[in-house]
């Protein structure tokens, strides 16, 4: 079975920048598209931004603007910069296909904004 593999998260000041990657845990699947997803405790698991096999691209309001997806690359990485991070950042922010599938959730990457 595949899973999703995040990395990148950390601690950052308010108005700082991460940029997270995610990358198949077989790297002989390659997903078309990719979504970025977050979840906060106590909080439902959100869509933040997808690129399509198209590239068609879909943000959050709460997130337009500040953050930036890109496709898989020729690595089959894909990765999710992040600007201008706010507190309200803060979450695990984890990736899957665009819509999800259940089985692919990785353990997802903690990301930390302090005021």
């Amino acid at each position: 079975q595949v899973q999703f593999v995040e990395s990148g998260g950390g601690l950052v000041q308010a108005g700082g920048s991460l940029r997270l990657s995610c990358a198949p845990s077989r790297s002989t699947f390659n997903p078309n598209g990719i979504g970025w997803y977050r979840q906060a405790p106590g909080k439902l698991r959100e869509l933040v931004a997808a690129i399509s096999g198209a590239g068609i691209t879909n943000y959050a309001d709460s997130v337009k603007g500040r953050f930036t997806i890109s496709d898989y690359d020729a690595k089959n990485t894909a990765y999710l910069q992040m600007n201008s991070l706010k507190p309200e950042d803060t979450a695990v922010y984890y990736c899957n296909t665009d819509p999800p599938f259940e089985f692919y959730w990785g353990q997802g990457t903690q990301v930390t904004v302090s005021s």
